[in-house]
């Protein structure tokens, strides 16, 4: 199976915030925020895959800046690792008022998906080869990542954790 850039998966979505998306203190609601980035993580691992994928996993979410009514949101998404039958997906929010050109940084997530054949039966995917270092990074921090999830989820032994244990181990030294 090839291999794809991470840049092959770049997804860039851009949702205006309404009254209907909002909360009573004219912020929008996470939940909504969490559909439209659920959206936007599955087209880019669709794209990688070029497969039906369904959320597997979502995963360190973080609000760090609130968004309102009238922002314009604009959701980065990029696979930045494939396993075997999965892929991780990390998501960058933006939250712009355009009037006053403020732009800023208000979420990070790590989404999971699993391509699914015509049956509904987990697939292959194609690896990822990243370029930059910064995407060599997230690629490596990918294995840590999926090592949590899955000792989080009760399907690894933390002890099976080679990754999450050197981190500990070189902390140490």
């Amino acid at each position: 199976m090839n291999s794809k850039t991470p840049e092959n998966s770049l997804t860039m979505m851009n949702q205006l915030v309404l009254p209907n998306d909002t909360n009573p203190l004219n912020n929008l609601m996470g939940g909504r925020l969490l559909h439209w980035m659920d959206i936007a993580a599955a087209i880019s691992a669709q794209k990688h895959c070029n497969r039906v994928v369904v959320t597997a996993s979502v995963d360190n979410v973080s609000f760090q800046h609130p968004i309102k009514l009238g922002d314009v949101v604009t959701i980065h998404a990029r696979v930045t690792r494939a396993f075997n039958t999965s892929v991780e997906v990390r998501l960058v929010v933006w939250a712009e008022n355009i009037p006053s050109g403020e732009k800023i940084k208000s979420n990070e997530a790590y989404y999971t998906f699993v391509a699914l054949d015509e049956h509904g039966k987990t697939v292959p995917v194609p690896a990822v080869n990243p370029q930059s270092e910064k995407e060599k990074e997230l690629f490596e921090g990918a294995l840590r990542r999926r090592q949590l999830r899955l000792i989080l989820a009760g399907r690894m032994n933390p002890d099976e954790a080679t990754e999450l244990k050197a981190l500990f181990t070189a902390a140490k030294q």
